[in-house]
């Protein structure tokens, strides 16, 4: 299989008041094409810092990140930035978009700012696509609405749409569902889900292991070290779900969780 994402031997070190901090300690894993990763562990483990890092939002201390096959931190600031743009998606717990804009211009902007989306052809194709994925998403109607005038739950899945308009090979998560009532977390994570089926790696951090059990695999880290990785296979929705968390509950309760 190949290889979307590969870590070796990754650190991550602060400084605070002339003491530092170990944040990742020598963390090795990789990623294969179309898998969906869930990354697991204690507050202060070093999930999310290993996640911005390996996306290139955060820099290593040392070690290799090779993402795509480019050794992305080996990469200046600004091709770092085309390939987060370009190639790379992002969800956050927090749900950032900006309140001049709709939600329909939140979606597109990505697109827009696009070295790759150029002339007017090129802008109404990807104003199909947004309108397509706002579709498949079930929030067509609030398209014109501002980000104060929508659900939580349709928030995140416009986020979704946002982070797949120009087509990622890889999908960042950070707790996509950790500020959503149940409700609203299924219907997001069917989302992520849908995508990943049609072909878009997502690598998520999650403290929530009934959203873990939607992933292929989990990764558990305790104290920025990788300390179990296991795998649930690829999950068809509503077949054995409630297994798949009984396995992933006891392989948790071994790790420590």
């Amino acid at each position: 299989m190949e290889k979307v994402l590969e870590v070796k031997d990754l650190c991550k070190t602060y400084t605070i008041n002339k003491r530092e901090n170990k944040v990742l300690n020598n963390v090795n894993f990789s990623v294969e094409k179309g898998e969906m990763v869930a990354i697991m562990g204690p507050s202060g483990s070093g999930k999310s810092t290993l996640l911005y890092t390996v996306s290139g939002m955060d820099d290593a201390t040392s070690g290799m990140i090779r993402f795509a096959s480019k050794e992305i931190n080996t990469l200046s600031a600004t091709e770092m930035s085309d390939i987060r743009l370009n190639e790379m998606g992002f969800i956050f717990q927090q749900m950032y978009m900006l309140k001049n804009l709709t939600i329909f211009d939140n979606i597109i902007l990505p697109a827009f700012q696009s070295k790759n989306v150029k002339g007017k052809v090129a802008r109404k194709e990807k104003q199909a696509d947004a309108q397509a994925l706002m579709q498949k998403m079930g929030i067509s109607e609030i398209a014109e609405n501002d980000i104060n005038e929508v659900s939580g739950g349709q928030l995140q899945r416009a986020c979704v749409c946002r982070s797949l308009i120009n087509k990622p090979k890889v999908i960042f998560a950070d707790e996509p569902t950790g500020a959503l009532n149940k409700q609203a977390s299924n219907e997001v994570m069917k989302e992520i889900g849908r995508a990943n089926k049609e072909g878009t790696t997502v690598v998520l951090v999650t403290h929530d292991a009934k959203v873990a059990a939607k992933s292929d695999r989990v990764i558990y880290l305790i104290d920025g070290q990788i300390i179990g990785d296991y795998v649930l296979g690829k999950y068809q929705e509503d077949d054995g779900l409630k297994e798949r968390e009984r396995l992933l509950n006891e392989w948790l309760l071994e790790q420590g969780w």
